[in-house]
């Protein structure tokens, strides 16, 4: 039987998001010229790289693997060239990452590679590539590499939070928030209560935690929190539409407009995903954070050729 990545939570994610490699970096948007880069990697090749913003998340995920039950592939997706790919791959050995694979592209998008993977999540630092893959059908953020790194104080359990609307859910409230003011907002949805919000671009990735989480493990949780600028009545059709997708969510907080930063910062997530930039910036600053670029507060994709397919179940 050949090798396949069905019935798991596929996590692919570039080497930014992963390692700290801002440094690294600015050598090449100064010189713009890959060959310094590659050769400063190189030459760095047996120095782990520092943890990035989405270290924590990989980590705990990873850690839901048994030798029996292999529930979480991490695959790296990368616009570095495959000479840097050999410290990415050092890196993740260093740290006890079970990474076996990844595609590196020297600088042509990569998510086109998102298909045969059957990605469940894509993390990257390019938000052409996070644009592409939204439009593509896959959950996907920009990660902002110099967020707050996730809190050490919950080894045992993966903490994501999210938005709401445009995230989890459609933009179509949000549309009539942006089009007819927040009065309009909460009548909208006030009518709306009963009749379920339709899916957004992380509805089937919360969907596959909630199967990750179902299937259990002793050592590893999940715990997922709602966290929305909402407030009531207009709370009432996000929890019945969970409840319609037949999904919890462990924390729900509506909080009506209010920066959400600090509340983040006590609910220590591994991640927060969010469509609008100003509560990314809010986040960041006391947890890892990436922009989820969908719906109406964000321009559509502009990359060329990207069309949608069925994320993996």
């Amino acid at each position: 039987m050949g090798v396949s990545l069905d019935g798991k939570l596929v996590v692919a994610i570039s080497s930014r998001a992963l390692f700290d490699f801002e440094a690294e970096n600015e050598i090449f948007e100064r010189a713009r010229d890959d060959r310094a880069y590659m050769q400063l990697q190189l030459d760095r090749v047996d120095v782990p790289a520092k943890p990035g913003v989405a270290f924590s998340l990989v980590r705990k995920l990873l850690a839901f693997n048994e030798t029996d039950s292999q529930r979480v592939e991490v695959v790296i997706l990368s616009r570095n060239d495959p000479v840097s790919g050999m410290r990415v791959f050092r890196s993740a050995q260093h740290y006890g990452l079970a990474i076996e694979r990844g595609t590196f592209t020297r600088g042509q998008p990569p998510w086109r590679y998102l298909r045969p993977l059957h990605a469940n999540l894509f993390l990257s630092a390019h938000l052409s590539d996070v644009r592409a893959a939204l439009s593509a059908g896959v959950p996907a953020a920009q990660v902002y590499p110099h967020s707050a790194r996730a809190s050490e104080a919950h080894p045992h359990e993966v903490r994501i939070a999210f938005d709401g609307d445009a995230v989890l859910f459609s933009d179509e409230a949000e549309r009539v928030y942006q089009t007819e003011g927040l009065s309009a907002f909460q009548q909208h949805e006030k009518n709306k209560a009963a009749q379920p919000l339709p899916g957004g671009p992380f509805k089937p990735l919360l969907a596959a935690l909630h199967r990750l989480q179902q299937a259990g493990t002793p050592d590893m949780r999940i715990r997922t929190a709602l966290v929305t600028a909402r407030s009531a009545p207009a709370h009432e059709r996000a929890i019945r539409t969970l409840m319609d997708w037949h999904i919890e969510v462990d924390e729900a907080m509506f909080l009506g407009g209010l920066a959400k930063g600090e509340f983040l910062r006590e609910f220590e997530p591994d991640f927060f995903f969010d469509d609008q930039t100003r509560h990314i910036e809010s986040a960041a600053q006391h947890v890892p954070a990436g922009h989820v670029a969908s719906g109406v507060s964000n321009p559509p994709a502009t990359e060329p050729g990207a069309q949608p397919f069925p994320p993996a179940v």
